[in-house]
């Protein structure tokens, strides 16, 4: 086999391959052996039909063409991995000339990664937050934790901001009372926004077996999205009771003796959480910086998958759990439709020039990821989905997805390394040392990077 390689573009090649026909001969053999177990010629015992007999009755045409449907994607994977081509997607192949007991020639055209440049990026700065937690921070933490322990005690008077009610809801669309429209012994906390637009108005005054109407927008349902008469009937109404804030409810709540020691500890995590916060800002800004620094081509057609899933994603996923079209998705964002196609092909742009820097960078770097990064990071990814680790362990293994999840690793990786030579300060001009926990910084990344991508991109579903 001869082959050649000719770039059309940065992104885009053709492959123009030449194959001796005497090694089609173990594809015509197969093809033979196919045809054999898949017809019937009377004189001959199933299997057992001469070559020259399946020629002259069904055409050596026929054979030639199973033979070379065979043939072809080996053929391609030679001379694909002869020119130390890395391929996006599928080729288009084109059978240029098949001669009987001569030759084979045909070309493939197919998307590539770019070659790309890293240029030195040791200049980098970026700012980020100051890590500040103030007392009025800690007073909050400490009051949502107060939250959690609150009691509630039924009262006999109008319901107010704040108290708990107990409530049937009926709603009516169109003057029909809708099936799944119907609840009853609801547990509501005016003024949390966790049920219907405009009942809070409804029940503040209404005292236990008082009852009012109200129109409001279903978020869910049957009728999700239309206008709905809301009967709501108030069965209960208590009072929230908030735990004095003393060593007594530090020992309720917590494994503290005194009150003062529950708020150090509240002002450590949320120290804890701001620095989190501000290693994975410092991977994004660096990011942002980075890519500005190397100039990527991207793939027409890889583009296009990748805009085409972030859409069915969207779409499909996010605002089907919600209960939303697109089109009421843009109404609530304030978005146009040509706005949302603008910032769908940026993000899908950012995110495929950062999986090719990224993995350049892995190769340069020449990083690995170990058992150990893996198992972390798989861990990490389960939280986030609310499956258990084995259970996204299994998803992951039976879905072929191990290859994206050790990508991601690296990428982290490779992002960790450009963040170690950059300079972060922050807001108060103080250089910032994101080497002091290694290990979250390589979280961090990791995170950054899959923010630019989605969860099953079309590169990584494409990539051969």
């Amino acid at each position: 086999m001869k082959s050649a390689v000719e770039t059309l573009n940065p992104t885009r090649v053709r492959l123009t391959v030449e194959v001796p026909f005497e090694e089609l001969k173990d594809s015509l053999d197969a093809a033979y052996k196919k045809i054999n177990q898949q017809v019937t010629v009377k004189g001959f015992r199933k299997g057992k039909v001469p070559a020259r007999v399946i020629d002259q009755r069904f055409g050596r045409g026929a054979v030639l063409e199973e033979a070379v449907n065979d043939a072809l994607p080996k053929f391609y994977t030679d001379a694909v991995n002869e020119a130390e081509l890395s391929v996006l997607g599928q080729p288009e192949v084109d059978i240029t000339e098949l001669k009987d007991g001569e030759t084979l020639n045909f070309t493939a055209e197919v998307d590539i990664r770019p070659a790309i440049e890293i240029p030195d990026f040791s200049g980098i700065e970026v700012e980020v937050d100051a890590v500040e937690v103030t007392d009025e921070d800690v007073d909050k933490a400490v009051e949502e934790l107060r939250e959690r322990f609150a009691s509630t005690a039924p009262v006999e008077r109008a319901a107010e901001d704040g108290d708990v009610v107990t409530i049937d809801l009926q709603a009516e669309v169109e003057g029909e009372v809708l099936e799944d429209g119907v609840a009853d012994g609801v547990s509501y906390t005016i003024g949390s926004g966790e049920l219907l637009e405009g009942i809070d108005d409804a029940v503040k005054g209404l005292e236990a077996g008082g009852e009012a109407t109200f129109t409001s927008e279903l978020k869910g349902g049957s009728a999700a999205g239309k206008e709905a008469q809301v009967t709501v009937k108030v069965t209960q109404v208590a009072k929230r009771e908030l735990p004095e804030l003393d060593d007594e409810f530090a020992q309720l709540a917590s494994e503290f003796d005194t009150i003062e020691e529950l708020r150090a500890d509240s002002r450590k995590r949320l120290e804890n959480m701001k620095q989190y916060d501000q290693a994975t800002q410092a991977q994004e800004r660096v990011l942002e910086k980075l890519l500005d620094l190397v100039e990527v081509p991207v793939p027409e057609k890889l583009l296009e998958d990748e805009v085409n899933t972030r859409k069915h994603n969207l779409q499909h996923h996010q605002l089907g759990q919600m209960g939303l079209d697109l089109a009421k998705y843009l109404e609530i964002q304030g978005k146009s439709e040509e706005e949302f196609e603008a910032e769908t092909k940026e993000a899908a742009v950012k995110g495929i020039k950062t999986q090719f820097v990224l993995d350049e960078l892995v190769k340069q770097e020449k990083l690995n990821v170990n058992q150990e990064e893996l198992t972390e990071h798989l861990m990490r990814r389960a939280a986030s989905s609310g499956m258990s680790p084995d259970q996204f362990a299994q998803a992951v293994v039976e879905g072929g997805q191990v290859p994206l999840l050790v990508g991601e690793v690296a990428r982290g990786k490779a992002l960790a390394v450009v963040v170690e030579k950059a300079t972060v300060k922050d807001t108060n001009g103080e250089v910032i040392d994101l080497d002091d926990d290694e290990d979250e910084t390589e979280s961090a990344g990791t995170e950054a990077v899959e923010a630019e991508a989605t969860e099953a991109s079309a590169e990584e579903k494409t990539e051969g």
